[in-house]
């Protein structure tokens, strides 16, 4: 097969794909026959917008027709790969893709990006996929719905049943685990400050009056003023569905009384069709905030509480409303303020929240209970196998992690336990925390709160740095270290979704084949890259904002955000080079894949904290059949004195072959089979 793929003297975009086009045909009949595991040579830009029946042509020859027809019946669900597991261990050495359905446009495209994607790319993780709000951010969530700009409509022409966008996500998730991928969905302890949620039920979140710009009420119990204004405005304009009000007060606010289900109550107050949704949010919105109604946004770091309003920073919304500012009380470094997002309220507060703090002995039951049964809801409707949790990193408690803690100490380890406890045992969580020191990022040790919530593997910050740099070096050599003395594993993150951004260009400029490289091999940690990054341009100088997959993660079309603002949809980026780079190491890694899948590892040449020595080198602990070496100086090649390569025949290297086999090219790696 190697001697099939593309020239690699002909790398420019329009060559490519000229080339392409002849070698097409034997790639796609090799994967529709089972010979390989992904379709080689295919461009994931290609793939997204492959034609529905092209599609499911492959998928037929691919998957068989009997099970292709369960696979697309919503009424179906296709078990995932991992149901048999009795617990979450797997994550921790799974290699993980994230894509952000905004790049590619619909559900259906994810199916097209996976035939792309080798066996070992072993989940998938779906960014927010919830009706988002203030700026279109896919993280501040409106509702419980599903993002209907997910919806695609070329799926429902040719398929007619598929005519909803719940529907459409239910069949994806089938063809992925079809396909033997297991699929996350983000687990977000927030939501947008006025969504849908809120308006429905004040009392799971924070509320505060202003005058003006000054704060003069944030006491435990604002929310109970809310509910009344909302209710009396009920009975003022009328029900959005036409009901009458012939229940009490309670049954339409408390998430616990069942006699009202959330879809009910959401008829009730925002009606049907997206619209009136809008108008009647928008109306009730505007009444709370002409009262000095509103719920406190959302904080990250130390000190978490203790704030104010500045007076002289706001901005006036389309409406006329103003917006104003919060600020820290006594601010520290990581100290951030989301005006857009509010948290739920999940535990009540000391004195009336008078020095807001909050009382961790006294849990908001009904914060946590609506909060877990709802992603377990979500969980169940499309099969989900794992959660990434958002904020993963708050620990609020300023005395730090708890010697012994409850069920009730944090929000995310109590999805996974909810999901896990009612019939998903192998339900697996993915946190994102970046392993910051102590007192920085949360109150107390990151690693101990990691531990504490149940994590199985955490996002870590190697995304950040710049290969072989120092700080890149001593946080490979740290993660190492917990892999092998904590409960939860590292993650080898080659990019993700929100480090696709202009301001991060540095990092990806050099070794981003050998980060893949490591993530790959390194098969006792698990791996994390972002949609994209097969084919992601240097950026040596800015690019426009549409070459960026974290500028999708809002909408903003006001061009006075130049930073942010994206005419248009996602665009792919050209270096084909490193596509094809990536291509003859997949094709590799699988011709080896069952040899060395899920092996603990043994260092020859373990990462170097101290960046004076930048070559790696590892095998397998039992049963050694390959070693693996890996140079992370950007800058010289690395002599292999240090590697006992004696007996050894080299068998794949990412660079261009040296005349000196005793060096290696700069962010380079190599494979050595051990012939006896």
């Amino acid at each position: 097969m190697m001697n099939r793929l593309i020239s690699t003297d002909s790398l420019t975009r329009e060559a490519y794909v000229s080339d392409w086009r002849n070698t097409y045909h034997h790639f796609l009949t090799e994967y529709e026959g089972s010979h390989v595991s992904f379709i080689p040579e295919l461009l994931p830009e290609f793939a997204t917008k492959f034609d529905v029946f092209q599609v499911l042509d492959i998928l037929q020859k691919r998957l068989g027709t009997e099970t292709l027809l369960r696979a697309l019946n919503p009424n179906e669900t296709i078990a995932s790969p991992l149901a048999e597991n009795n617990d979450s261990q797997w994550l921790k050495k799974s290699n993980m893709v994230g894509v952000n359905i905004r790049t590619i446009g619909s559900f259906w495209n994810v199916v097209g990006y996976a035939l792309t994607l080798p066996n070992f790319h072993d989940s998938i993780h779906l960014l927010p996929i919830w009706e988002p709000g203030v700026v279109g951010s896919l993280y501040g969530k409106v509702s419980w719905n599903i993002n209907g700009e997910f919806y695609s409509w070329q799926l429902q022409q040719a398929i007619p049943w598929l005519d909803n966008v719940e529907k459409q996500l239910k069949v994806v998730v089938n063809v992925l685990h079809a396909l033997g991928k297991t699929v996350g969905l983000d687990v977000i302890p927030h939501t947008d400050r006025f969504s849908e949620i809120v308006l429905i039920h004040p009392r799971l979140f924070e509320w505060v009056r202003r005058d003006g710009g000054q704060l003069i009420d944030h006491s435990e119990n604002v929310w109970q003023e809310v509910e009344e204004i909302i209710w009396q405005q009920l009975h003022l304009i009328g029900t959005a569905d036409g009901s009458w009000l012939t229940y009490a007060k309670e049954v339409l606010f408390d998430p616990d009384i069942p006699l009202l289900n959330d879809k009910k109550r959401q008829e009730v107050l925002f009606g049907f069709d997206q619209q009136q949704r809008l108008y009647r949010r928008l109306t009730l919105m505007q009444i709370l905030v002409n009262q000095g109604y509103e719920t406190l946004p959302m904080t990250m770091a130390p000190p978490y509480r203790g704030l104010h309003i500045n007076p002289d920073v706001s901005i006036i919304d389309e409406r006329g409303t103003p917006w104003y500012q919060y600020e820290f009380d006594h601010p520290q470094a990581m100290s951030r303020v989301f005006g857009p997002l509010t948290r739920y309220r999940f535990y009540h507060s000391k004195n009336n929240n008078q020095e807001w703090e909050l009382d961790f002995d006294r849990p908001n039951l009904a914060a946590w209970h609506y909060f877990t049964r709802k992603y377990h809801e979500c969980q169940q409707q499309f099969n989900f196998d794992f959660m990434r949790g958002d904020m993963a990193h708050v620990q609020m408690r300023a005395d730090g992690v708890p010697v012994k803690t409850n069920a009730f100490y944090d929000p995310l380890c109590a999805v996974k336990k909810y999901v896990q406890h009612h019939g998903a045992p192998h339900f697996a969580f993915y946190a994102e925390t970046f392993i910051a020191p102590p007192g920085v990022m949360g109150y107390g040790n990151e690693l101990d709160h990691l531990e504490a919530i149940g994590a199985d593997a955490t996002l870590g910050d190697l995304q950040a740095s710049i290969v072989g740099e120092p700080i890149f070096m001593e946080r490979f050599a740290e993660y190492d270290q917990l892999l092998r003395t904590r409960r939860f594993a590292p993650s080898f993150t080659i990019i993700t979704a929100d480090k696709d951004d202009p301001r991060f260009d540095e990092f990806y400029q050099t070794g981003n084949l050998v980060r893949y490289f490591i993530g790959l091999f390194l098969t006792d940690m698990p791996s994390y890259y972002s949609l994209g990054f097969e084919v992601r341009n240097r950026h040596e100088e800015r690019d426009k904002n549409e070459k960026y997959t974290k500028l999708y993660v809002f909408q903003i079309h006001d061009d006075a955000e130049t930073d942010k603002v994206t005419h248009g949809p996602f665009e792919w980026g050209e270096n084909m080079q490193q596509f094809q780079d990536l291509t003859h190491l997949r094709l590799f890694a699988e011709s080896i894949w069952k040899e060395i899948a899920d092996q603990e590892i043994r260092w020859i040449l373990p990462p170097d904290a101290t960046a004076k020595n930048k070559l790696i080198a590892w095998t397998q602990a039992n049963q050694p059949t390959y070693i693996f070496v890996a140079n992370l100086d950007s800058e010289h090649e690395a002599e292999l004195k240090k590697v006992p390569l004696k007996g050894y025949q080299l068998v794949f290297e990412t660079a261009q072959t040296l005349k000196d086999k005793k060096c290696m090219a700069s962010s380079s790696g190599r494979v050595y089979k051990i012939k006896s």
